[in-house]
């Protein structure tokens, strides 16, 4: 049986995706700024897939901007960001379990003579919202937290920071930015943007394209051109577009759209089932992922202890179970998960760690698959007593 449960770092295109990626790779190849028959035919692919990004997030099509991934999303947002407030003060709020999209921008901005707050988690990854409410001050010009967070599946209480963030605005006369990196949420749960003023999604997370993303910007909201050069994607983006990679992204975005309901049961359902199965059938671990109605539908995050999160993942990829134990775009750095750290987890138990990601995808019948090999592969580690 295969089994992929690592959706957090990419998930597997629809065939229809990679369908219609195709054919404009070998048939409708022109670049969209072309004024003949070929450009015009890759315009409307650009037009339709923004179209598609703007209704299913509640947006306006004027809205929203092609990237090239959730990263260059995130880099926008707080640089240019920023960058446009910086006559109106020098502070930033963001959160310590940020992916490093949003956390290196904000060193480097540190670096330049901001002042960055990073806001502190419990050991499920909940956000301490006394912490930030007290950190936003008239110095502030932006915020910007998660939606979901990519190693616990913690859903972040955005609409309660909005609030608070639009309320101090109003009381205080100021015109503080929120940025969310939706990232893993989008596709996965629902999305309010009422006092959101920039989002990023990616394409590769809801089973489109690796290699495109996108960015809301609230209208009203003045960022400058984060690429100059060309003035595509409305002078904000410049440079020629990934027409084909845009084109598998809008189709990703109508299939799940479409099937929302669906998918985030589907998902929803499988965590479920393999969560009570790794408590039924296996001692000593730590559920680091919320069990409440903070916990996402998409992530599952466990310590097995006395075991090596590594060692288990080669030990289940020879089952053809593929799982992670942490973020992708963190994993090829030295150093601890510093989302567990932040969550006050100890050296052993983050060595331990493992994350499951979920998909639509994923059945019933391969969770408790999973949870007898995750049961054998730890018994088995466990026994040979090979942790150091």
């Amino acid at each position: 049986m295969f089994v992929y449960l690592d959706n957090s770092s990419t998930t597997k295109p629809y065939d229809e995706a990679v369908m219609v990626m195709t054919k404009v790779l070998s048939e409708d190849f022109g670049n969209p700024s072309s004024l003949h028959s070929l450009g015009i035919a890759a315009e409307k692919y650009v037009k339709a897939a923004r179209k598609s990004f703007a209704k299913s997030i509640g947006a306006s099509e004027d809205e929203v901007y092609f990237t090239s991934c959730g990263t260059e999303s995130d880099n926008m947002a707080l640089l240019e960001g920023t960058f446009s407030r910086k006559a109106r003060g020098k502070k930033i709020i963001t959160t310590k379990v940020e992916h490093p999209a949003v956390l290196e921008p904000a060193s480097r901005l540190e670096a330049m003579g901001f002042e960055v707050e990073y806001i502190g988690v419990d050991n499920k990854c909940r956000l301490d919202m006394k912490q930030l409410q007290n950190a936003i001050t008239e110095d502030t010009v932006m915020i910007s937290v998660m939606t979901v967070n990519n190693e616990t599946g913690t859903v972040m209480p955005i609409k309660e920071i909005a609030d608070i963030k639009n309320r101090f605005n109003k009381e205080h006369g100021c015109d503080i930015l929120f940025h969310t990196d939706a990232v893993q949420a989008y596709g996965k749960i629902q999305l309010d943007l009422n006092g959101i003023d920039m989002m990023s999604v990616s394409g590769h997370k809801i089973h489109g394209p690796k290699g495109v993303g996108g960015i809301y910007i609230r209208k009203g909201v003045s960022v400058p051109p984060y690429l100059i050069g060309g003035g595509q994607e409305r002078n904000m983006r410049s440079g020629t577009e990934n027409t084909a990679g845009i084109a598998g992204f809008g189709k990703a975005i109508d299939i799940s759209a479409g099937n929302f309901q669906r998918r985030a049961a589907a998902m929803t359902e499988a965590r479920n089932r393999l969560l009570e199965g790794i408590k039924a059938e296996i001692k000593d671990i730590v559920i680091n992922s919320p069990e409440d109605k903070w916990a996402g539908p998409s992530v599952l995050s466990v310590s097995f202890l006395g075991t090596r999160g590594e060692v288990l993942l080669h030990t289940l990829e020879q089952d053809r179970i593929f799982v992670s134990t942490g973020s992708a775009c963190s994993s090829n750095k030295k150093g601890q998960s510093h989302v567990l750290r932040a969550m006050g987890l100890d050296q052993k138990t983050i060595e331990g760690t493992v994350r499951f990601s979920f998909s639509e995808f994923n059945t019933i019948e391969e969770m408790d698959f999973v949870t007898e090999k995750v049961k054998q592969a730890v018994g088995r580690f466990r026994k040979l007593g090979s942790f150091r």
